[in-house]
């Protein structure tokens, strides 16, 4: 069963290798800590095993709703991209996903920098499909959030 992809992206005032560098380096909770509508806000990241740079890390991501998930670093191409991917989802969210597979990318656009934040999310079967679907438009809110955070971070 092919995967539900999920993308928001945004354009800020920044050069590709110093918004990458904020990004991959900034506290998830200080970018995801708004909840929209059913999603909600990160509140800690535990077990992260050194500087989150190189793949292979791992670490083990908190929600407000005390819902977990595991996250690996997969892919670090500075200052293009990262890969990662999030397996071991409880609550709501695992009931309806097997796994996601995330990027976060940055190219330059415009004199400044566009960060485009996507998920490939594997439903856990074909009868979660359209609830992965509909889950796709509260990611979209819960994206414009986190992409808000991010300008204030990189300065855009």
């Amino acid at each position: 069963m092919p995967p539900v992809t999920f993308r928001a992206s945004e354009t800020f005032a920044s050069s590709p290798a110093h918004a990458f560098a904020t990004v991959i380096e900034a506290p998830l909770p200080a970018i995801f800590d708004r909840r929209h509508l059913a999603l909600p806000p990160i509140r800690e990241v535990r077990d992260q095993t050194g500087a989150w740079s190189r793949p292979g890390q791992t670490r083990t991501i908190v929600l407000s709703d005390g819902a977990t998930m595991h996250e690996r670093l997969v892919t670090v191409q500075e200052p293009d991209r990262f890969d990662y991917e999030l397996t071991g989802l409880s609550g709501p969210l695992g009931l309806l996903v097997r796994r996601v597979e995330g990027r976060w990318a940055f190219e330059a656009a415009g004199g400044g920098t566009r960060v485009t934040w996507t998920w490939q999310v594997h439903p856990r079967s074909p009868l979660t499909r359209p609830a992965v679907l509909a889950l796709r438009v509260l990611w979209g809110g819960y994206a414009r959030l986190g992409l808000e955070r991010v300008g204030g971070l990189v300065g855009g």
